[in-house]
């Protein structure tokens, strides 16, 4: 049976990631990187898809895990009547190829472990052929893959998977490396498992002294930076949006989207969030990133790509994977990718400016990618679009991609300012987008505004609110004070809130194409406390916000969203765009000059 979405803590290297269950199982693991088929699979189907648990022989009567200080080292202590006992795993971020390594540790008595090993490449699908090597290492291969199990343990084939059955007593270390090696290459070296283990706490450790965020909630903030640094592709700098594909947003429904991708959208609340930590370098990887996936023609560029700038990730289902709790279709890649959403220009300009902003160096490559965005908007503007939610429906004109035009051109205008108008030739060009940026706000004032609601609604001529509606004063379109702010806070909390989150919209119109009911939006919430501390009402930002830690998991991780009547996180999991959320907000409402002052002040509304 598949574990509580709470239940999984993450391992990873910055190649590909891990979830590991309370009960010892790793269920969730593609190799070599994170958008590659799963060899562990039994998180979207049962344990014969995939697993490699590793815990007690008997019942457990307490169950106590941790990470290691500030790293991605996962301590899981379990207490059994034969005495107690902790499995500690991890993956080295310098191992040239994906690597775990697992050491048992006798705390007390001596406890009969189980150790069963099911590997099924490309999504479950693929049974290896496994073989003992004359130096007793196990090698199972399929297709490309290899993978390569070392351990003083015996070992055993029992049907299609190897189990291992042995004692550990107070004191001892029982090691277990696995390590995935191209099918066709030699097989992987031999790794010493504690040096390893060692070696992966020492280099977290100095990453993480590193932060200069000392606030009041420096531990989750912290937790949240290492989740995005263990998100981030190391070959590219690309951030993933999670390590997990078809996690539904409803338990039993057909929301499950494939998240192992980057999405432009994130990037400007990433950088913000990286720079708040003091990790200047991350964020200038990203930039790079973020220019190198964009370049070509505007018109083509996508709201997400592959980990290395990649544009074609076509979407297919996975008919044998039964999906979590029953929730089916299991998607690999994502359709999206396909759509015209007009608010990622001012996502990819917003983030170029703030990471001018964070003082990273000017790049002109990055400023002839900005001129060529902006001068695509100032065209584009009037288009619908599918929209920040990526609605599988039609297109229509959605108030948030409007002002996200706007932003785009509000940014383009201040980076040439700061420029000095050092740039030749740029006086025209300068004045046409200060026309566009006036006629884009006048538009969204007065055909996204609803006088008889009295907030902004989710797209011209509609009659309810969208979430995402909570930007306007963050993006600086208007003071978060302004009667139109105030009202459409007020209006998103009367329609969208519950229980203290927020929903991204009401899913039972026909916006998306989708049947209905979905869980609440934790980034959402994030931004609800944003403006209602940007209102001055602190303490009512503060209360969301302790209410958002309060659901993160004994290990500090957040999914995408919850659901407040099973108490249950859903979405993909561990979701970088919470996390960010965590970040900004937590950096808001400690009164350092948040994100969304940062936001707000880098642009005065052209007109009211």
């Amino acid at each position: 049976m598949t574990a509580r979405l709470e239940d999984y803590g993450l391992i990873g290297d910055r190649h590909t990631a891990a979830l590991v269950g309370r009960d010892g199982s790793i269920d969730w693991l593609c190799v070599p990187r994170f958008d590659a088929g799963a060899c562990f699979a039994a998180l979207l189907g049962t344990d014969d898809h995939g697993r490699w648990r590793l815990a007690p022989a008997g019942e457990a009567r307490r169950v106590r895990r941790a990470y290691q200080g500030d790293t991605l080292v996962l301590e899981t202590e379990t207490e059994t009547a034969d005495g107690v006992v902790a499995v500690i795993d991890t993956m080295p971020p310098e191992s040239e190829r994906p690597l775990i390594v697992r050491v048992v540790e006798g705390r007390g008595g001596a406890v009969p472990m189980r150790m069963d090993l099911t590997i099924r490449f490309d999504y479950g699908s693929l049974i290896p052929w496994v073989r003992r090597a004359d130096d007793g290492r196990l090698v199972a291969v399929g297709g490309p893959n290899a993978l390569t199990l070392r351990t003083p343990a015996p070992l055993r084939g029992e049907g299609l998977h190897t189990p291992s059955d042995f004692t550990v007593r107070a004191g001892e270390r029982v090691p277990f490396t696995l390590a995935w090696s191209p099918s066709s290459g030699p097989a992987p070296a031999e790794v010493d498992a504690e040096a390893a283990l060692a070696g992966t706490a020492a280099w977290w450790e100095a990453w993480s002294r590193r932060c200069v965020f000392a606030g009041e909630w420096r531990e989750p903030v912290m937790r949240s930076l290492i989740v995005l640094k263990a998100l981030t592709y190391a070959p590219t700098g690309g951030l993933v949006a999670a390590p997990t594909t078809s996690l539904p947003e409803r338990l039993g429904g057909v929301r499950n989207w494939d998240y192992r991708f980057c999405w432009l959208r994130d990037a400007t609340f990433a950088l913000y969030a990286l720079s708040i930590g003091g990790y200047v370098e991350e964020a200038r990887d990203w930039r790079q990133w973020l220019v190198r996936a964009v370049a070509g023609v505007p018109a083509q560029a996508q709201i997400l790509y592959g980990l290395g700038g990649e544009r074609l990730l076509p979407e297919w289902e996975v008919s044998w994977l039964p999906g979590y709790e029953g929730a089916r279709p299991v998607r690999v890649g994502n359709a999206a990718s396909t759509q015209f959403q007009l608010d990622v220009y001012g996502e990819v300009l917003d983030a170029l400016h703030c990471a001018d902003r964070v003082g990273l160096p000017p790049d002109e490559e990055a400023w002839r990618v900005q001129r060529a965005l902006v001068e695509f908007v100032a065209e584009a503007w009037e288009r619908p679009d599918e929209g920040i939610w990526e609605v599988r429906a039609p297109r229509r004109h959605f108030t948030h991609s409007k002002v996200m035009a706007w932003v785009a051109l509000d940014r383009g205008i201040k980076s040439l300012e700061r420029a000095g108008l050092s740039r030749p030739g740029m006086e025209h060009a300068l004045a046409r987008w200060r026309g566009v940026r006036d006629a884009i706000h006048a538009d969204v004032c007065r055909r996204g505004f609803d006088p008889d609601l009295g907030g902004f609604v989710q797209h011209y001529g509609a009659r309810h609110p969208d979430a995402s509606l909570l930007v306007i004063p963050l993006v600086g379109f208007l003071p978060a004070t302004d009667p139109r702010v105030v009202g459409t806070v007020e209006l998103v909390r009367r329609e969208l809130e519950y229980d203290g989150l927020v929903a991204r919209y009401r899913t039972e119109t026909d916006v998306d194409g989708l049947p209905p009911g979905e869980g609440l939006f934790l980034a959402c919430t994030f931004w609800l406390a944003d403006n209602l501390a940007l209102q001055g009402r602190q303490a009512e930002a503060r209360q969301i916000f302790e209410r958002l830690l309060s659901l993160r998991n004994d290990l500090g991780l957040l999914a995408e969203q919850y659901d407040p009547a099973a108490r249950r996180l859903l979405g993909n999991f561990p979701q970088a765009i919470s996390h960010v959320g965590l970040i900004n907000t937590a950096r808001n409402l400690a009164g350092h000059g948040g994100p969304a002052e940062h936001r707000a002040s880098a642009a005065a509304p052209a007109s009211r």
